[in-house]
């Protein structure tokens, strides 16, 4: 893990309230470091930004990013870039990304604020585009506070597709499987909640760790689909955040639906780089 240090009092604020390798924190949690630290929720989300750029694994670049999703119900998601070895640039994960994907994977329904620690590139202004939340989204840097329409004017997104809401919120898929196995199951929930208007990809990825946790992820697809964010990456992500490691991995299970596209050979070759085990999948 980067070292990257944070604000003297802000760690020691995080110390004692036992927060110090948290990864999402709750409104009484903000509430109590932003007391603590006599810091305004702005002031303490940017403060916060090194504990997620410890999390970035940036092999390639080493430019360490980290980003917090301020959700509808007042929750705070980190996130960080994920760099996979021995692959093209294009299957990077970017902080911005991570973190709106941990606060789906957690049930927001909308984002209030993006945090982040530079400014956010076309990719992830694109991505961002996805929520279609229009002015309501404020991103917020270091030099001060955006609309997302101000940094992507004349966008492109979902209603230009024909597709009405966003990626968080929308109707559950109705994929079943004719199955026990708890691994799969999961990914199965995973996949109805994935957003995949364009392709009707559904897709979910679960990662059995050998201390028992299970990293999900899900595919939120967008609709310039170069910044759509895959299954396996989310999970990846989840993995990183949580301060695990590939060698930890036990199993590894996909589950995704039928459509023009399909998952699995990214996933698994995304994967590979991190363990050997391999990747079950499962279509429906």
């Amino acid at each position: 893990m980067t070292h990257i240090p944070l604000n003297a009092n802000l760690q020691l604020a995080l110390t004692r309230a036992g927060l110090a390798d948290c990864i999402a924190f709750s409104p009484p949690q903000v509430r109590a470091l932003a007391q603590a630290t006599a810091l305004n929720n702005d002031a303490l989300a940017l403060a916060l930004l090194p504990l997620a750029q410890q999390k970035a694994s940036a092999t390639v670049s080493r430019f360490h990013v980290g980003a917090i999703a301020v959700g509808g119900s007042g929750h705070w998601y980190l996130g960080a870039n994920l760099e996979v070895p021995d692959l093209p640039l294009n299957h990077s994960l970017h902080a911005e990304q991570a973190a709106i994907g941990h606060a789906a994977l957690r049930g927001e329904q909308s984002i209030e604020k993006i945090v982040v620690s530079a400014p956010p590139c076309g990719h992830c202004r694109q991505f961002m585009n996805e929520l279609n939340q229009g002015d309501s989204l404020t991103i917020l840097l270091p030099d001060g506070s955006h609309k997302l329409g101000d940094l992507l004017p004349h966008a492109f997104g979902p209603a230009d597709l024909g597709i009405r809401g966003g990626m968080l919120g929308a109707a559950a898929g109705q994929l079943d499987l004719s199955s026990e196995d708890p691994l799969l199951l999961a990914a199965l929930a995973e996949a109805n909640a994935s957003h995949a208007p364009y392709s009707g990809n559904r897709a979910g990825v679960v990662l059995a760790l050998d201390d028992g946790r299970l990293c999900r992820g899900r595919y939120l697809e967008n609709a310039a689909f170069n910044p759509s964010l895959s299954p396996m990456q989310m999970a990846l992500s989840q993995l990183m955040l949580g301060g695990g490691q590939g060698g930890q991995i036990v199993r590894a299970v996909l589950v995704e639906q039928r459509a023009p596209i399909r998952q699995y050979e990214t996933a698994a070759q995304t994967l590979s780089r991190f363990t050997a085990i391999p990747l079950t999948r499962v279509t429906i």
